[in-house]
């Protein structure tokens, strides 16, 4: 039986070897076309293109599938059902129509929680305790197809977005594969969503990391790890961006949202057992946030004490908003 698989960043490649190492024989790999990367803007293959050409698979880059020839071209493959990781393209119904069996869709999240383009970040930033993997049947709309199968895990305090699509990768490779042959066996009775639990996860845009001071600690704590390592939390200071890449909400008042405060001996009793001893703080509208690791504008990452060392009379700043 053919089937075709459609998807494109790093997260979707180790479902794609998994497929290709059950055996399954994989008519043709979708992904999005070549795009420029890096400081060079040099046109750069995605990591399922690169992983597809790897392992012999053929491989189709079009612009759109709603394109008249693209669609010609996957209905000749005659696939009995598509798998969808990633892919980047909302699947209108004359695709989803081609595959006998229909188009599986592996979405990293508890649907109908977070739907949509940034599941992994809006699942931190929401301050769940549990996220995992969904795969649904794909319909017409935004990741609201019934479900086939669900797997969860914990969400620890230190996970940030991108150690939880290393944890949830995995995850959705395994499940895949148990899913894909159970329905390919009839084994499985699709489940509708609860479309009144549903929430959204908007694509990341870069404006999305700018820190509020305003905001309470712990909002800015998760947004801390939810935009870790893209696109960053940031402030400025002397009006260049500084990145925090590690922190943690602690109690504590007095200053103005933003100003820069030396750790009380109480609070530092507060950080957790790996945290930098060295910690700085910074006020906000709720809360005190323990800085752990910075990094100024074009500069390497600092743990908080050694960026101490190097900024003369820092304590007392106020950053920027």
């Amino acid at each position: 039986m053919a089937i075709v698989f459609l998807g494109t960043p790093a997260f979707a490649v180790p479902s794609l070897r998994r497929l290709a190492d059950e055996g399954y024989d994989i008519a043709a790999v979708y992904t999005q076309p070549d795009r420029p990367a890096g400081r060079g803007r040099r046109l750069t293959p995605p990591p399922v293109k690169t992983a597809a050409l790897a392992m012999g698979l053929p491989v189709r880059q079009p612009e759109s599938l709603r394109d008249p020839s693209a669609l010609a071209e996957l209905a000749s493959l005659h696939p009995e059902v598509g798998v969808g990781v990633a892919y980047g393209q909302i699947l209108h119904q004359e695709v989803l129509a081609i595959p006998l069996k229909g188009v599986l869709n592996v979405h990293p999240s508890l649907l109908p929680r977070h739907r949509g383009a940034s599941p992994i970040p809006a699942a931190i930033l929401a301050g769940d305790r549990e996220t995992g993997v969904t795969i649904i049947l794909m319909d017409p709309g935004m990741d609201s197809g019934p479900v086939l199968a669900q797997r969860s895990l914990p969400i620890e305090d230190w996970d940030t977005a991108g150690t939880l699509t290393e944890k949830l990768t995995p995850l959705a490779a395994d499940l895949l594969a148990e899913t894909l042959s159970r329905w390919l066996q009839d084994e499985i009775d699709p489940q509708p969503q609860d479309h009144s639990l549903a929430t959204k996860s908007p694509l990341l845009k870069k404006e999305h990391g700018a820190i509020d001071w305003s905001l309470p600690a712990v909002r800015i704590w998760r947004q801390v790890r939810a935009y870790s390592p893209w696109p960053g939390a940031y402030t400025t200071l002397d009006g260049e961006l500084l990145h925090i890449w590690e922190a943690w909400p602690l109690p504590g008042g007095g200053a103005s949202p933003g100003t820069v405060v030396a750790l009380r001996e109480e609070q530092q009793a507060g950080l957790p057992p790996q945290a930098d001893r060295g910690a700085f703080g910074v006020q906000t509208g709720d809360g005190v946030l323990a800085v752990l690791s910075v990094q100024r504008q074009g500069r390497r990452r600092l743990a908080a004490a050694e960026f101490l060392r190097g900024t003369r009379d820092f304590i007392g700043r106020r950053l920027g908003s």
